[in-house]
């Protein structure tokens, strides 16, 4: 077997449009097609040894079993690899359940698709199932718990902690776009200029002041205290001398901590000797060289949660314990506790696994305990001094019994150090009574306050504490999207991303723009080159002004993660031709519309879906869409737009000259196609298409008219702001065009705007894509052949897989099966090949270069035009 390719969806694709994180491994069984696994000796018996977990998966047969009854009476390897990847996921506390295996047009060759939780923990899986299946195979050991505890290692590495996960959570269920930002906690909520930071349960309306303060536990005490809080007496020291004073001075018992501390680290209680507290005070200043000193108060631990300064919940923590049962010892108590399944390490579970260190040796040692002691039946015994969750301790929620002065007083906290979201920690005998009327303590201030004991207390009831913090980061049920544009289709993806760019900048957005000539922001370019794929969509929507977005969607980048969204407002295809077939197992013209498909499966319910009622593919992509459709046409008479019109529909079509939107029984004429420099006086059918769908999103959008009227008529351009498409420079006799065309349906549809150019001879310098199919470079060249009286063969730098010699080949078959005698010359080098077009141009020629080094050749077509000419501004092809 060969594990040939292996990549991560992050986003609707190819293969579902509801499951966003896939895994897809491209597999060569090689001799295994011939051997499925009733025809390997002892697969069967050993899958079940190993696995015997994969009993749960029904597979097709719909009942436990089944799965084993398949590899019992044969399946291929690739089958049994999928089922291992979800199941050693799901034993290392990632459930998975999604799978499929699909055969491809290459003999053996299998695209296995399964789902992961944590990218890194998918693609592990993916790699170890192949290895296990192979050991499976060849009858060879294989240690399956080493690549689980693997696996649990990576998603206690990579997953979100508790708080960050309820909080992402709370914001999934409101539709409400996220986006992980480090390794750590570090989120995007929502899009563009409706996004919010949040880093845990620290929002990024949080008060950078609050947090300096809430950070300095000396500071926040006295702030507390000037503002008649109640606070624990206490001081602050950072020698052995200060420290023998604050102890004289404020009395045994003592409390001592780091004054920027948190989550107890340095932390100690209930000191009551000299010689415990120094060493307190040294454990402290491994932490900050400043430590507090504070009296210790007797009562419970309390934390309240304050979010935009009102109160939300409360909750009593109890330090980590164990509870005697008469025979085991302490060891083996904890031992027993870290094996409950709701235990984990870190955040990972809803509670901590008790950890034995120092801290908890003295404290045993101080209560006369070690760790082989055997404490009694239900004896109790405390393993640190501290109650945080994060050391092992459990919580209470006493939410329903707080009393209604320690509420107003847990706010009045919040405002006073400043912090919208703040964690109050107390310390009193209850929270039923006011705390200043039962001796309790207000101890510190949390700025990045702990959700999970208020999630997941131990006991009492669960509180949703994540909806008030995403309720005060979007108010009013806003669900932080921005309008999203997305387009897609083999040809005119470019123009009609940049006309809709340019109506909407107009109408007084402030667009982000992605393209396969890069990434715009507000109209300036961030980056150059192909950006049409998901990463690229990404860095749009992570853009703080974008308040609107227009995303180009090409197969690519689909293929190779998915989009880089979830939804979209709208979705336009511009059409479906043969190009990029046999790359990526899209062989054939339907498998490239089921692709092109998933861009219009995004469009949230309200949105709505644009196609090309003229292309049949794209029109076929409407049955099923759960959004809006609206059509745009060529043909104003096109039966499927009439029959979408009398429904209500929305369309739009080219009548007559005119650009006319149908809206229900309304017809607006918003502009005659002459008036339009990018229709080129009605030569360029296909940017009327492109401008057709353009004006549709943009009527969608609530765009009026006569924006749209004024966008259209202003939207002139060069090679300049848009380099490569259709770049037409006037030599003093003769006419040269740039364009980026690079497949048969594009060259088609350029030569139809050429064949309203009047010339002595038109000439093109033109080129095929290598990884192309050979019948799509014969078809380019007979393209060409048709449309030029004389041929320039030119390479692109990259051959993409193949000979110069194979495409010359290629293009001259094609060119030959349309005129044998068609003059062609063949020079390699792209700018070679255009100034030899250039310096031996006859008087009266039009010259069209398809370049794919766009920039090179457009520096050199203006150096050798020497301040002769003025060039035309004019716009770009189809795409």
């Amino acid at each position: 077997m060969k594990l040939r390719e292996l990549k991560a969806l992050r986003g609707p694709n190819y293969w579902s449009q509801k499951r966003h994180r896939l895994i897809v491994m491209n597999l060569d069984l090689e001799e295994y097609e011939y051997r499925p696994t009733n025809r390997i000796d002892g697969f069967y018996k050993r899958l079940k040894q190993l696995l015997p977990s994969l009993h749960s998966h029904a597979c097709s047969e719909e009942h436990d079993g089944g799965f084993f009854e398949r590899v019992k009476d044969g399946t291929w390897l690739g089958h049994v690899i999928e089922h291992v990847a979800i199941e050693i996921q799901t034993l290392a506390d990632m459930p998975c359940s999604f799978g499929k295996t699909r055969g491809t047009d290459k003999f053996g060759v299998y695209n296995i698709i399964f789902d992961y939780t944590c990218k890194e923990a998918g693609i592990y899986a993916a790699k170890a199932a192949f290895h296990i299946t192979e050991a499976l195979a060849e009858g060879k050991d294989y240690d399956v718990k080493r690549d689980i505890t693997n696996l649990q290692n990576i998603r206690s590495r990579d997953m979100l902690g508790p708080s960050t996960q309820s909080l992402v959570d709370e914001a999934i269920n409101r539709s409400i776009p996220y986006r992980r930002l480090d390794n750590d906690s570090l989120v995007l909520l929502g899009q563009g200029k409706k996004q919010k930071l949040i880093s845990a349960s620290i929002i990024d309306s949080t008060s950078c002041i609050g947090v300096d303060i809430a950070c300095n536990k000396d500071q926040t005490k006295r702030m507390l205290y000037n503002a008649r809080i109640p606070v624990a007496k206490g001081d602050l020291v950072f020698d052995e001398q200060t420290l023998f004073d604050a102890a004289r001075e404020i009395g045994y018992p003592l409390v001592t901590k780091p004054i920027n501390g948190n989550h107890g680290r340095g932390s100690s209680m209930n000191i009551t000797t000299w010689k415990e507290l120094i060493q307190a005070f040294h454990k402290a200043q491994k932490h900050s060289n400043k430590v507090i000193v504070e009296k210790f108060v007797i009562g419970n631990d309390y934390r309240i949660l304050v979010v935009d300064y009102k109160f939300v919940a409360a909750a009593e923590r109890i330090p980590a314990l164990v509870t005697g049962d008469g025979y085991s010892t302490i060891r083996q108590l904890i031992e027993a506790v870290n094996c409950e399944p709701n235990r984990g390490k870190g955040h990972e579970k809803e509670l901590t696994k008790l950890a034995v260190d120092e801290s908890t040796r003295s404290l045993l040692r101080r209560n006369g305990y070690t760790l082989a002691s055997v404490p009694g039946n239900s004896e109790v015994v405390y393993l640190k001094s501290t109650a945080n969750i994060s050391t092992g301790g459990t919580s209470v929620d006493v939410t329903d019994t707080v009393h209604p002065y320690n509420m107003a007083m847990a706010e009045r906290v919040a405002r006073i150090i400043g912090l919208d979201v703040c964690g109050v920690d107390l310390i009193a005998p209850c929270l039923t009574m006011p705390i200043n009327n039962n001796g309790g303590m207000v101890l510190e201030v949390n700025a990045e306050p702990g959700l999970r004991m208020h999630l997941s207390p131990a006991k009492g009831r669960s509180r949703n504490v994540a909806k008030p913090i995403i309720e005060k980061l979007f108010p009013e049920n806003e669900n932080g999207r921005i309008p999203v544009t997305a387009i897609t289709g083999t040809n005119g993806k470019t123009t009609t991303a940049r006309l809709l760019s340019h109506l909407a900048a107009l109408s007084g957005y402030y667009t982000g723009m992605t393209t396969t000539e890069g990434i715009y922001i507000n109209g300036k370019i961030v980056e150059q080159g192909d950006c049409s794929g998901p990463d690229s969509s990404e860095l749009v929507l992570r853009e703080p002004e974008v308040d609107y977005a227009i995303l180009e969607c090409a197969r690519g980048g689909i293929l190779r993660a998915g989009l880089g969204f979830s939804n979209c407002d709208i979705a336009i295809v511009t059409n479906v031709n043969e190009d990029h077939l046999g790359l990526g197992d899209i062989n054939t013209l339907d498998q490239l519309a089921s692709l092109k498909r998933v861009v219009p499966e995004s469009v949230s319910v309200n949105g709505y879906s644009i196609l090309n009622a003229d292309d049949d593919k794209v029109y076929a992509m409407g049955e099923g869409l759960d959004c809006n459709i609206a059509l745009f046409s060529m043909n104003s008479r096109n039966p499927r737009v009439t029959r979408h019109c009398m429904m209500g529909g929305l369309a739009a079509y080219y009548e007559n000259g005119n650009i006319i939107i149908k809206d229900d029984d309304h017809a607006y004429i918003v502009i005659k196609a002459a008036d339009v420099p990018l229709a080129f006086g009605g030569m360029a059918e296909f940017n009327i298409e492109n401008i057709l769908a353009a004006v549709l999103a943009a009527y969608i959008s609530n765009f009026s008219i006569s924006t749209i009227k004024e966008g259209l008529k202003s939207f002139v351009h060069n090679s300049t702001t848009i380099p490569g498409r259709m770049n037409l420079f006037d030599f003093q006799d003769f006419k040269f065009m740039v364009d980026y065309a690079h497949n048969p349906s594009s060259t088609k549809a350029l030569g139809e705007y050429l064949a309203h150019i009047e010339a002595s001879v038109k000439v093109g310098v033109i080129t095929a894509v290598g990884d192309r199919r050979d019948q799509d470079i014969i078809n380019l060249g007979k393209t060409a052949g048709k449309i030029f009286d004389e041929i320039i063969i030119k390479h692109d730098k990259d051959l993409r897989g193949r000979t110069g010699d194979e495409i010359n080949s290629l293009l001259i078959k094609g060119i030959s099966q349309y005129d044998p005698n068609k003059p062609v010359k063949i020079i390699s080098s792209e700018t070679e090949a255009v100034k030899y077009a250039i310096d031996n141009a006859r008087p009266g020629a039009f010259i069209t270069a398809f370049c794919a080094e766009v920039q090179e050749v457009l520096n050199l077509v203006h150096e050798m035009m020497e301040h002769q000419v003025t060039e035309k501004p004019l716009t770009e092809s189809m795409r």
